[in-house]
């Protein structure tokens, strides 16, 4: 390999004389070129711009994804220039695991059946994450990223090749100080000249780019705008979506109190007058009944159909059972009967009901109410 002799002596000459310059201003034996305050400012709002952008970005980064192994693995996918291999997300995960589960406990079981429902919900919800963090991703990090990488690599650049000029410019100051002989201030003279216009190109290169940061922040602008109408559908597609569930459970709470309610699905007849109470007791000894009304011969089934027309439903004669208000709750349409916090309700059971619902009554008002809004008085 051939060597510029010549030109590494340069080199290695101007590289002593810059350290030597930057050595003697840090120990006050040596001035220093200032630059102008509105020069200053730019350089701090630059160096600010690239701060907070970091750590905009790396949180970011982590609020779509919180793992830090699957983050380090998409760093490093990123860097070899390869693409990311789908991942499943959380919901879809726990979406899979409710419905292998329903299939083993049966799907046609009340709780199954709710499995079900639950895991469907579950499912689109992380479809809507995976939609959501790609389109952050692309709208958002992007730019983000796109800036540390490529213009503020740039300014970084052109700044040291200012702070290096601006250290050749007073090197030869100084020697223009220390000159005594005439000719060899002529030199020096000279070489000022030259130097101060390389640092005088190089500041207006440098102030241009800084200038530009005012265009990356009116960038960024737009693009959070986007991040902010992402996350906005996101969460609003999570809210509907759990609105329909909450909808199908009939429960705000989804949660099951023990010993309130006990539904039979499979059973459409009235039990037989001939069954021994005592049997029924010894198997169920601590599940309190529902009175079910029997099937009426030339009365439409309403019921089994999903339709009910309170003025055709009757109480059983067998009775029925006092129950105690949980929580409010909203009748969806006519059929529905809409509850208080802590009232006292009459309820009873038809055949062919959904086991999550009863009938209630409250003075000549009537309809369907949730099973898990309600305590079951004894």
């Amino acid at each position: 390999m051939d060597f510029n002799v010549k030109k590494l002596a340069s080199d290695a000459g101007v590289f002593f004389s810059r350290a030597m310059q930057f050595t003697e201003e840090k120990l006050g034996q040596a001035e220093k070129t200032e630059l102008d305050a509105h020069f200053e400012n730019l350089l701090a709002r630059a160096d600010c711009t690239k701060n907070w952008t970091e750590k905009i970005l790396r949180q970011t980064e982590v609020l779509l994804q919180p793992n830090p192994s699957a983050r380090v693995e998409e760093f490093l996918y990123e860097k070899l220039d390869r693409k990311v291999p789908s991942r499943v997300t959380n919901g879809e995960l726990l979406a899979q695991y409710m419905t292998e589960a329903a299939n083993d406990f049966g799907p046609g079981t009340p709780y199954g059946k709710t499995l079900i429902k639950v895991g469907e919900t579950q499912r689109r919800l992380g479809a809507a994450e995976r939609d959501f963090i790609h389109s952050a991703s692309l709208n958002f990090l992007t730019p983000l990223r796109n800036f540390l990488e490529g213009d503020w690599r740039t300014i970084s650049k052109e700044r040291r090749i200012l702070q290096n000029r601006r250290l050749d410019l007073d090197a030869c100051k100084a020697r223009l100080k220390k000159a005594k002989a005439a000719e060899a201030k002529a030199a020096a003279e000279q070489e000022l000249r030259l130097t101060q216009t390389e640092f005088d190109r190089q500041a207006e290169v440098t102030r241009l780019l800084l200038e530009g940061i005012s265009s990356t922040h009116v960038n960024h602008l737009r693009c959070l705008h986007e991040f902010v109408e992402s996350q906005t559908n996101y969460y609003a597609q999570c809210y509907q979506y759990m609105l329909d569930l909450q909808k199908q459970l009939g429960s705000s709470k989804g949660e099951i109190f023990s010993g309130t309610f006990v539904g039979n699905a499979e059973s459409t007849s009235p039990p037989a007058a001939t069954s021994p109470p005592a049997v029924a007791a010894a198997t169920l000894p601590a599940v309190p009944t529902i009175p079910v009304v029997p099937t009426i011969v030339g009365v439409p089934n309403t019921v089994a159909e999903g339709v009910l027309n309170p003025n055709e439903v009757k109480p059983p004669a067998s009775g029925t059972r006092k129950a105690r208000v949980l929580y409010d709750y909203e009748a969806a349409d006519s059929t529905e009967l809409a509850l208080l916090a802590d009232e006292m309700i009459t309820v009873y059971s038809l055949p062919g009901m959904d086991p999550d619902w009863l009938i209630g009554e409250r003075g000549n008002q009537k309809g369907k109410v949730p099973v898990t809004y309600l305590e079951l008085l004894s």
